[in-house]
């Protein structure tokens, strides 16, 4: 349906050929455009209704000496929290305040950004199932492995001692008087964050749409492998500076991998830029110290270079 609707509006209303560039890569942005938003608008919903499910006070429990459980715990709770890198921050602030662990709080902090319900459709739509959970749980081990080595290293001393232990609870989710406030809450959340990430949806599906149609496969071609094994840091690398919302860098990286990039090397940019940025550094130094900022972001990037290897080296399989 999409398709035939795209078609029509590139050939009967704008009169372009779907033999050119143009039309090929008008007709690629309105289908994706569509079927992105319209799939982000139901995951959200579904995930805010059973979000609300779950008090903030009792998530601070489960996250609180429970051993390598906590981690988890923290980890899948940052991955159904529709967050960017500083967005995540209040709410690990409001963690670490109320005596959650540093090593827990970490591992919410670097999995939010990196998985939410949002980038898991786009993922989904565009790579497929196998690579969209792969990538789900490689995103959860990388926020557990990253907490469980900071907190072992005893870096608590870095934080800032105002932020730590003030008992101040995670601000509450609000009162549900019933099922049907909890699907206005769905609701209101799904029309929410579409409307703060659907201009980065259209961002990111027209530099896809333009690199799918324009950019030459043997350029990419060249580049990747001139650079060779080193394709993975270098794009983590690249990655890190920059600050941009998953919703518009995931069409990027699936243009990239369809040119040719490897499957490790595409996602391990995807992740470097949701995970990691300077304005999240910046607005880290409220709550941490310049050390532990700078063991943070090395500890997260070189496991993002690890799972980069490890998807390229399972390409074959994943994309089978």
């Amino acid at each position: 349906m999409l398709e035939g609707f795209s078609r029509w509006v590139v050939i009967d209303l704008m009169r372009l050929s779907l033999s050119s560039r143009l039309g090929e890569a008008l007709q690629f942005f309105i289908a994706d455009s569509i079927k992105i938003i319209f799939l982000l608008m139901a995951m959200i919903f579904v995930i805010g209704v059973l979000r609300s499910y779950i008090p903030h006070a009792a998530m601070k429990r489960w996250m609180s000496h429970r051993g390598v459980g906590s981690y988890f715990f923290a980890a899948i709770f940052g991955a159904v929290t529709p967050f960017c890198s500083c967005s995540s921050i209040p709410i690990f602030f409001a963690f670490i305040r109320s005596g959650v662990s540093l090593g827990v709080s970490l591992a919410f902090l670097v999995t939010s950004p990196v998985i939410n319900e949002y980038l898991f459709v786009l993922m989904l739509a565009f790579f497929g199932w196998k690579i969209a959970c792969s990538y789900v749980a490689s995103g959860i081990l990388i926020g557990v492995f990253s907490g469980m080595v900071i907190e072992k290293i005893g870096l608590v001393h870095y934080l800032e001692q105002d932020m730590v232990g003030n008992n101040d609870d995670v601000p509450s989710g609000g009162v549900f008087s019933g099922f049907l406030s909890r699907l206005r809450y769905g609701g209101q959340e799904a029309l929410s964050i579409v409307r703060k990430i659907w201009a980065w949806v259209l961002v990111g599906v027209a530099l896809g749409a333009a690199i799918h149609n324009y950019v030459p496969k043997a350029s990419i071609d060249a580049l990747v492998s001139s650079t060779g094994i080193f394709s993975v840091p270098l794009a983590v690398l690249i990655g890190v500076p920059m600050y941009g919302s998953c919703a518009a860098i995931v069409p990027v990286a699936v243009a990239l991998f369809q040119k040719g990039v490897p499957l490790g090397t595409a996602l391990s940019f995807m992740m470097a830029v949701s995970a990691l940025s300077l304005p999240e550094a910046v607005m880290l130094r409220r709550a941490m110290k310049l050390p532990l900022i700078l063991i943070f972001f090395f500890m997260t990037t070189f496991a993002i270079i690890i799972t980069g290897y490890l998807f390229n080296f399972l390409q074959n399989i994943l994309i089978s």
